[in-house]
């Protein structure tokens, strides 16, 4: 398998195949494509991070990072990185290659000197990568609150000490749902379906790691 960065040519396939991989897994459809096709144009996205995986030449693969921050009980704020789509070709799914491109990618974030990831995404897929309970680190969002789904991996630094860190993700994340709607118009159809998979996803995202 090749890693490599994704040049301007494989954006609609990468956006093609991020429908293909999300479509139905949270909710019925999906608008994780256009917010591939968002991230580049926004000023938190890092297309140092920007990466595909190909087998045989063809693209399998992608992940896509953009800039966040740690904000403390001083105000002081740390900048900080979210990767999130990570998309995976539904016939090449459970293959390793999400992992490989995450680890490949977490490695050139360390070269880049930051210092700590944090995300949103299912324990059960990410704490053999690393990752932690926000908890672990008082990353909190809101009114300290700790969302189970809410990881947190530390790259480099001495810490964040004692004291809590409010995370604050990127507006790059905040779509628009009737332009994703008109984006999805221009590919290929996909019909709507309610799975078990979303209902989990909803009770998931939902809950809370408590003191």
């Amino acid at each position: 398998m090749n890693i490599r960065h994704e040049e301007e040519r494989d954006y609609r396939y990468v956006e093609e195949l991020t429908k293909r991989a999300f479509w139905n897994l949270h909710a019925p459809g999906c608008n994780e494509h256009y917010l591939a096709h968002c991230l580049r144009k926004h000023a938190d996205f890092v297309p140092e991070l920007d990466f595909v995986a190909e087998l045989d030449g063809k693209i399998v693969g992608n992940i896509m990072y953009t800039k966040s921050k740690l904000v403390n009980e001083k105000n002081e704020e740390k900048t900080i990185l979210t990767f999130g789509p990570v998309s995976v070709e539904p016939a090449y799914q459970r293959r390793g290659i999400g992992r490989k491109l995450i680890e490949y990618s977490v490695a050139k974030a360390k070269e880049l000197g930051y210092e700590y990831i944090v995300i949103f995404g299912s324990p059960s897929n990410y704490v053999g990568l690393g990752f932690k309970s926000c908890k672990r680190y008082n990353i909190y969002v809101g009114d300290k609150i700790y969302p189970s789904a809410m990881l947190a991996m530390q790259l480099a630094g001495d810490g964040l000490g004692d004291q809590g860190w409010r995370y604050s993700e990127s507006p790059a994340y905040e779509l628009d749902d009737q332009e994703a709607e008109k984006f999805d118009e221009t590919f290929e159809p996909m019909e709507k379906a309610v799975t078990n998979k979303q209902e989990e996803f909803f009770i998931m995202s939902r809950s809370q790691v408590r003191a």
